[in-house]
């Protein structure tokens, strides 16, 4: 099976996070932070580091970079944890579910509303933005790239936004963290990113990373090792948001990849990448059957490509191209709204997402088989 699902989950993972996942289960066995015995201090120990490392790619400080069990888990802790009864929130229209969702349940429950940005151009995207604010408004969330058709939000403009409001600013990085370069110096307040994308950890792990200005209501309560004699949950982060044993052998695999793309370099990823999605774009420009959504594949787009065959729904264009030996995926990719801003709201799309593994033959050979499949067409 040659693998273009990346956008959901990257896949194969580096060899370096097979093996410290691996190393984590046999040497660090023990909950860290709960024992002062010698295994349980080294697995804490390790955590650390890897919490070292996420931070140092976002520009957090340590304590201020949480493990959570995945982005969605994030954004809601962030979206819920900020968000008050009669505030206001505003989100693009392109958002993914892990945003809309908490979004209307807090308008169902919590007496929240919310508003969509209308995404175009950079200069049109930042205008809605700002043109939506009002006085109850006390949380912008905003995709870093979308996850339908890769298109790169101005982040940096809506955070100035944000700035001259005083609103928090919560970025989801699903999509873009490892690809697209993104600190807390970008004038971000919470950062939410999912560890097994384009930080090629495993599945099962993300991260809330804060500049510590917001304090955030917590979703969950329980034991964190510390301050044990107090019914309160602790105000200090991380412990506030992480109750219960985290995934230890995720966080120190998370670690590992987040090395193995500073080691291959961010911006040498993307280009990699890039390459790919415009080889990809280019031979399905060629062939009349296929539908693409956009003039041209460009710096506008984090890499990915959504596409359709003919007049065939995407999940069954999807599975055709799996039986050919091909993984992407078909459908509307939990994001609703992205599809129907781009027409595809009936039948959604198929996906094409490369990796760091990904190379031009194995994109030759998906767009010869789409090729052999429209031609039976």
């Amino acid at each position: 099976m040659i693998y273009f699902d990346n956008a959901a989950t990257t896949y194969p993972k580096p060899p370096a996070v097979i093996a410290a996942m691996s190393r984590a289960l046999v040497k660090y066995g023990a909950n860290p932070g709960r024992a002062g015995h010698s295994m349980s201090l080294e697995t804490a120990d390790a955590v650390y580091s890897a919490r070292e490392k996420c931070a140092e790619m976002f520009g957090a400080k340590v304590e201020n970079t949480v493990f959570m069990p995945n982005c969605t888990f994030a954004l809601n802790t962030a979206i819920k944890g900020v968000l008050t009864e009669n505030s206001h929130a505003v989100a693009s229209d392109i958002e993914h579910n892990a945003v809309l969702r908490p979004l209307y349940a807090l308008s169902k429950s919590g007496g929240v509303s919310y508003s969509f940005a209308r995404t175009g151009t950079d200069d049109e995207t930042a205008e809605s933005f700002a043109k939506l604010i009002n006085r109850r408004t006390k949380a912008v969330i905003c995709t870093l790239a979308g996850n339908v058709t890769g298109r790169i939000m101005p982040v940096k403009r809506i955070a100035e936004i944000c700035a001259r409001h005083g609103i928090c600013f919560i970025v989801d990085a699903a999509q873009g963290a490892g690809v697209l370069p993104i600190r807390l110096s970008d004038g971000i307040n919470i950062i939410c990113a999912a560890g097994h994308k384009g930080l090629y950890g495993p599945m099962g792990t993300g991260l809330l990373i804060t500049d510590g200005k917001y304090k955030l209501k917590t979703l969950v309560e329980g034991g964190t090792g510390s301050l044990s004699k107090e019914p309160e949950q602790p105000s200090f982060l991380p412990d506030r948001f992480e109750s219960g044993t985290i995934n230890t052998a995720g966080a120190i695999s998370l670690g590992a990849g987040v090395d193995f793309v500073r080691s291959r370099g961010m911006d040498n990823i993307r280009e990699h990448e890039n390459e790919l999605c415009r080889r990809f774009f280019a031979g399905m420009k060629k062939n009349p059957a296929v539908t693409l959504y956009s003039d041209d594949f460009d710096d506008r787009f984090a890499p990915v490509v959504p596409f359709n065959i003919a007049d065939l729904p995407s999940e069954r264009a999807s599975a055709l191209l799996s039986d050919a030996g091909f993984a992407l995926r078909g459908g509307l990719h939990c994001a609703y709204p992205a599809h129907r801003k781009i027409g595809t709201a009936d039948r959604g799309a198929v996906r094409f997402s490369p990796s760091a593994f990904s190379t031009p033959a194995e994109v030759n050979a998906l767009i010869r088989a789409v090729g052999r499949l429209t031609a039976r067409l």
